[in-house]
């Protein structure tokens, strides 16, 4: 997409992502990864007895789909030689993921600023959802910089 036409597009949806199952290896891989091995992420039995009935995800594998999700779903720049993660305004844990769960996100473009020539910041409000759960999961403000080619 040409930037001429990204900057039109703020405050629209621009993409959603395909879905990702969180299932318990997933989990328990992310826990051996972190080296966070909190129950409730870990131990079906005792996670059983929490009000969340289940293993549920660590919140920052969650918020690590992000980047197959932007790949799906934000539109390339053209004329990008790189993109870079830049950091978060806002990242809100909503709802837990529970095991087995499908995850999708939804990207609207919030704001784009042309710093110079070829670089470009944008922010992206990020809504996360669990299939089939009416409350989003997250809610984030996603800034990333792009950078083009030189005109």
């Amino acid at each position: 997409m040409k930037l001429e036409e990204l900057k039109s597009r703020i405050g629209e949806e621009l993409g959603v992502s395909r879905w990702f199952t969180i299932d318990q290896p997933l989990i328990n891989s992310f826990a051996d990864l972190t080296e966070d091995h909190q129950y409730i992420h870990t131990d079906p039995e005792r996670a059983a007895e929490t009000p969340f009935g289940t293993t549920i995800a660590h919140g920052f594998l969650t918020l690590s789909f992000l980047s197959a999700m932007a790949y799906d779903a934000q539109p390339q720049v053209e004329g990008q030689t790189m993109g870079i993660n830049y950091g978060f305004d806002r990242i809100r844990f909503l709802a837990p993921v529970p095991s087995g769960a499908r995850i999708r996100a939804r990207f609207t473009l919030a704001e784009l600023v042309e710093k110079r020539p070829g670089d470009v910041m944008l922010a992206w409000d990020v809504t996360m959802e669990a299939e089939g759960e009416a409350k989003p999961v997250v809610a984030a403000r996603w800034l990333n910089k792009k950078y083009l080619e030189a005109a």
